[in-house]
């Protein structure tokens, strides 16, 4: 799957505009990722584009990501874009563990580009100039963001073994490069 149709499924299956900036999001941090460990940028791109497609149609574990997988399957998707989908939901990972470089990444950066997205919107600067330590003061206040699973993003972290700083880091300057779809148009 490419990206111009991942976008039209992501489309079709998603109204909201945060849902939509969400998935930029993370489709940037897994090409960030991707490039960094060397692997297929354009596949952990897509993963990333339409890790939530079905979440508005079937919100509820396990239905969300199990109902996406059988349409992609359906659609004739990538195996391995479909297992890192499954994977990063927890009520999967016994059967999709995190054992694979794509796996990790999409589990690791799914929360933390929320968070940071968060963090963004309250920042006068946007992303620019946003630094891990911002984000880890937020990450402490636990009313901030409080849905966020901060166990996720440090989790995550660990499994890609990057400390948590870079991680985080790293997840700025990606969301930096789609600032202005996501809506941070002032952010460098």
């Amino acid at each position: 799957m490419d990206r111009e149709s991942a976008w039209h499924l992501l489309k079709e299956f998603t109204q909201s505009e945060s849902l939509l900036k969400h998935a930029i999001a993370v489709e940037a941090a897994m090409r960030h990722y991707a490039l960094r460990m060397g692997e297929n940028s354009e596949q952990w791109a897509v993963a990333g584009l339409i890790h939530d497609f079905d979440y508005e149609r079937w919100p509820n574990p396990p239905e969300h990501t199990r109902e996406g997988a059988r349409i992609l399957r359906e659609r004739g998707v990538d195996e391995e874009i479909v297992s890192a989908i499954l994977s990063h939901a927890e009520w999967n990972q016994n059967d999709y563990p995190l054992d694979r470089p794509i796996r990790k990444a999409l589990f690791a950066v799914d929360e933390l580009c929320g968070f940071v997205t968060a963090v963004a919107y309250v920042r006068p600067e946007r992303l620019k100039g946003m630094a891990p330590s911002s984000v880890k003061k937020k990450m402490k206040q636990k009313s901030f963001a409080a849905a966020v699973k901060r166990e996720d993003i440090e989790k995550g972290a660990a499994q890609l073994e990057v400390p948590l700083d870079e991680h985080i880091a790293l997840v700025i300057t990606a969301l930096q490069s789609v600032a202005g779809p996501l809506g941070f148009e002032s952010a460098a």
